[in-house]
């Protein structure tokens, strides 16, 4: 792979992300005059008390910014993030725990976070910054369940290649933080919520299990997704007794629309996908090439999308002008095999084999969070010649991909991206040079 491509695919992944970080996207929404602060132009009580609750992989970074705005009006603040992702705050106490598959952490955190907002008073001011992850971040079972019930559940999802949706629909009916609950829990007369989104379409219901959103989700529904992935034999059996239980009526459902609780909440988008795709395109006319994104939905069996992906390359690469295609979204890895990898590696692989043999393209899939699976790689470089590196070195490109061991193909071939933790999460990207002198 000419280093020319990969420098510019670099450069083109780090604009999006300058795009979507996460602590200049809260200042960007937070304004403060004198005892006046302001959230997206709303005018809160002046010295309002803030309680600040974060949760995902961007709560540190996002806990930073209200703390370099407002610093002496928070009274009590936590922020729980993935292990890897914190930082050392002043008035916000800052967690690490267990993401994808939650830990005793999680439980302790979630348990924290909901003492915190029954402690606030009518006249506080409840501040939730929310980003990806939390879902697992604050894992806190219903009664009747058990920690490591919902963690072996959550494990079978994942490898079943249940989607984000379907994971917190599940989830919404088995932790006590998720499907709004937060929002009942907390006593403050008004609770701002800062969003960043790291799903497709943005849904409030959705991203962290929506913990200030009403939920349209049912115990029904959890036991629809569970059937469609046909899990129900294998998850605990207290977790499906719960779920039919509350089919049936005999548990209390998430709050729906309606529900008066929600009535003091305000959300406010501070950074999605989109962002990062409008930067990566202004970012690929900078180095001279012209963009075509091919989608911001994304989703579906990152192999399949690899494939299909590449495949486009083959209608540009003889045109010869210097094209990038662009697609974001979060796609799912069943898992079969025993290799290592995350759901960008195994796209690219994917994509690898799709190319091969063929110069004039260069791919990079990466997650914007800067973690792919439970590796630690953000995703990874791919070419028409990644398949006989690979094979130079002893490893079968098919093979790698039946075992899901994409990290162990590239870790050997090169291909290996990296950035360490971002601050941010906006699912992934996927940008495709084609057509330049130095792509291949």
């Amino acid at each position: 792979m000419r280093p020319g491509a990969r420098a510019r695919l670099t450069a083109i992944f780090r604009a999006a992300l300058a795009a979507v970080d996460a602590e200049a996207a809260v200042r960007r929404v937070l304004h403060r005059e004198g005892a006046q602060l302001a959230v997206a132009g709303r005018a809160l009580a002046p010295n309002a008390r803030l309680v600040v609750l974060a949760a995902g992989k961007a709560a540190a970074a996002m806990a930073t910014a209200v703390e370099a705005v407002a610093a002496d009006q928070i009274v009590a603040g936590l922020a729980v993030t993935k292990d890897g992702h914190g930082r050392t705050l002043e008035r916000v106490a800052v967690r690490e725990s267990s993401h994808p598959v939650p830990d005793a952490r999680c439980e302790a955190a979630a348990r924290e976070v909901l003492t915190l907002a029954s402690a606030t008073r009518p006249d506080d001011v409840l501040l939730v910054l929310l980003s990806g992850g939390a879902s697992s971040l604050l894992a806190c079972p219903q009664p009747g369940l058990a920690l490591e019930e919902i963690a072996a559940t959550t494990a079978a999802m994942l490898a079943a290649g249940a989607e984000i949706r379907e994971l917190n629909t599940v989830r919404k009916h088995l932790v006590e933080v998720a499907g709004g609950r937060l929002a009942r829990a907390a006593v403050a007369g008004c609770i701002e919520v800062l969003v960043v989104s790291d799903v497709v379409g943005d849904p409030l219901d959705v991203i962290g299990s929506g913990p200030c959103t009403p939920d349209p989700s049912t115990f029904a529904d959890a036991l629809a997704v569970l059937a469609a992935h046909a899990l129900r034999g294998r998850i605990p059996a207290r977790v499906l007794a719960h779920l039919e239980a509350g089919a049936r009526g005999e548990r209390e459902e998430s709050p729906k629309p309606g529900d008066p609780h929600f009535a003091r909440v305000r959300a406010t988008l501070v950074a999605s996908l989109g962002d990062a795709m409008r930067a990566a395109e202004a970012a690929v006319r900078e180095h001279g090439m012209r963009p075509i994104a091919v989608t911001a939905g994304l989703r579906g069996e990152a192999r399949v999308a690899g494939r299909r992906l590449a495949a486009l390359t083959r209608s540009l690469a003889p045109a010869g002008v210097p094209t990038c295609l662009l697609a974001g979204g979060e796609t799912t890895v069943t898992v079969r095999g025993h290799g290592r990898g995350g759901r960008a590696q195994e796209l690219a692989l994917a994509a690898a084999i799709e190319m091969a043999g063929r110069d004039g393209a260069v791919l990079l899939a990466a997650g914007t969070d800067g973690s792919d699976g439970p590796t630690d790689a953000a995703g990874a470089f791919a070419d028409g010649a990644t398949v006989a590196r690979a094979a130079s070195r002893g490893i079968d490109a098919a093979s790698a991909l039946a075992d899901n061991d994409a990290y162990g193909l590239f870790a050997q071939e090169g291909g290996l991206f990296r950035t360490g933790p971002t601050g941010t999460n906006v699912m992934d990207l996927v940008l495709m040079e084609v057509g330049s002198r130095e792509a291949g």
